[in-house]
């Protein structure tokens, strides 16, 4: 079969050791690395191929798209989340589509890990000061500590649970928000539930972002959320742009609640030539998104999209989410 391989920003597959599986099965493998937003790029790359793997959720795959890909039989989705790609045009078109999980044995993922970084990165304004100390100045800002704050969790899943242990052995005065069973967890870990919504953005010193987007979560932290935070706090994000309501955290930010911000993740991904009005905000830390672009990471979700090609062609597929889509091609 013909595999494409899109949006593979730091050409990860190829040294991974799922890679050598696909070459050795006989299949004939084309990997692009360059980021994008034209749907005309996606066709040009995929065209004429049998298989499409994507990574993560970086491009959109729309039915207008699917209609100029004839060849295309299966795709194999890393990681479960396909909020980008239209599964019911997929069905329609005879397009199989496999979506599986990857490592969650971690205690808090590479993801926790940056959210880490990004907080401590903000709070002791560590970009601002290399790059004041390179331009031969010496420390001109004073930092914020952790110890005695208070750190807002919301919400207490996988990866927030790991970052919320994190923020206690900092010495920090943690408090979670999230649906019942989410708090329940909370609670049953040791940790306090905020008194209300409203106590928990008010109080929160450093407030964590740990939601997948779906329909419940669209919008879900609010303008009047961010309204009610302190102009000292930060709030982090590393999760998905479409969870805080659309333009409240550039509209907040702007009047000064809450004071600081750090994101890894944006509304359309990904960004190019700068071009996002956070990337040009002096309260703000952007990475663009790196929360799961580590070593192990790549092996472990491309590990899964491979066996899941490999399966289709040996004609036993797994993990498929449209099984109506067989016989259609």
């Amino acid at each position: 079969m013909k595999i494409a391989v899109i949006h593979d920003y730091a050409d990860a597959l190829r040294n991974t050791a799922a890679y050598p599986k696909l070459k050795a099965a006989g299949h004939e493998v084309n990997i692009f690395n360059d980021a994008y937003l034209d749907p005309a790029r996606v066709v040009e790359q995929v065209k004429g191929h049998d298989v499409l793997l994507l990574t993560q959720q970086r491009v959109v795959i729309t039915a207008q798209i699917l209609d100029q890909l004839p060849q295309l039989k299966f795709i194999s989705q890393t990681g479960r989340n396909v909020y980008h790609l239209d599964v019911p045009a997929c069905t329609a078109r005879g397009i199989t589509v496999s979506a599986g999980g990857h490592d969650g044995k971690s205690p808090y993922t590479t993801t926790g890990e940056l959210a880490w970084a990004l907080i401590l990165a903000s709070l002791r304004h560590i970009p601002f000061e290399v790059e004041n100390f390179k331009k031969g100045h010496w420390h001109s800002a004073a930092g914020t500590r952790l110890y005695g704050h208070t750190f807002g969790m919301y919400a207490y899943g996988h990866i927030g649970s790991g970052v919320a242990k994190v923020a206690r052995a900092f010495g920090m005065n943690v408090i979670c928000w999230g649906r019942e069973g989410s708090l329940a967890r909370a609670k049953a870990d040791g940790f306090e539930a905020a008194a209300s919504r409203e106590a928990f953005f008010e109080q929160s010193d450093v407030i964590s972002l740990h939601l997948p987007v779906n329909a419940g979560t669209r919008g879900i932290v609010t303008a009047a959320d961010l309204a009610r935070m302190k102009p000292t706090a930060l709030i982090v994000n590393t999760s998905r742009a479409p969870i805080i309501e659309d333009g409240a955290l550039v509209a907040a930010l702007k009047k000064g609640r809450p004071g600081f911000a750090a994101v890894d993740v944006y509304e359309q991904e990904p960004v190019l030539n700068g071009d996002h009005p956070l990337l040009k905000m002096s309260n703000v830390i952007c990475t663009p998104h790196l929360g799961y672009s580590e070593k192990g990471s790549y092996e472990a979700i491309y590990e899964g999209g491979v066996e899941q090609i490999l399966a289709y062609a040996a004609g036993k597929p797994i993990n498929v989410l449209n099984p109506e889509a067989a016989g259609k091609k």
